[in-house]
């Protein structure tokens, strides 16, 4: 188990493994929380209300 240890954390292959492998599991969790979510909210419909970071609003188009 050292061995491994040792390998993981000091060759060159090994922590290009720990990080493809963090990065890996990062992507596995966000395909799981995005799943959840869409379920959730499946028929969500956008009310006044809501706003959306990269949506245009109306509002800032008629100031211009």
């Amino acid at each position: 188990m050292q061995d491994f240890f040792t390998w993981l954390f000091s060759d060159k292959t090994g922590v290009v493994c720990l990080v493809i492998g963090g990065m890996l599991v990062c992507l596995l969790i966000s395909f799981v929380l995005e799943r959840r979510t869409r379920k959730q909210y499946y028929n969500h419909e956008k009310s006044d209300d809501d706003w959306d970071l990269f949506g245009d609003d109306d509002d800032e188009d008629a100031d211009k």
